[in-house]
């Protein structure tokens, strides 16, 4: 990325999501600096 480019903030998840696996529904704050994984799936 070039220095003279500037960066947008990513959108936050929308409320009411369903989470599987964590405590409480996360947001783009607590990830930030961290690597992440999104697998998105649907039921067929």
């Amino acid at each position: 990325m070039s220095t003279t480019e500037t960066r947008e903030p990513g959108l936050d998840f929308q409320a009411g999501l369903d989470w599987i696996n964590v405590a409480r529904p996360l947001n783009l704050r607590d990830l930030r600096g961290k690597l992440v994984l999104l697998d998105f799936w649907t039921y067929g």
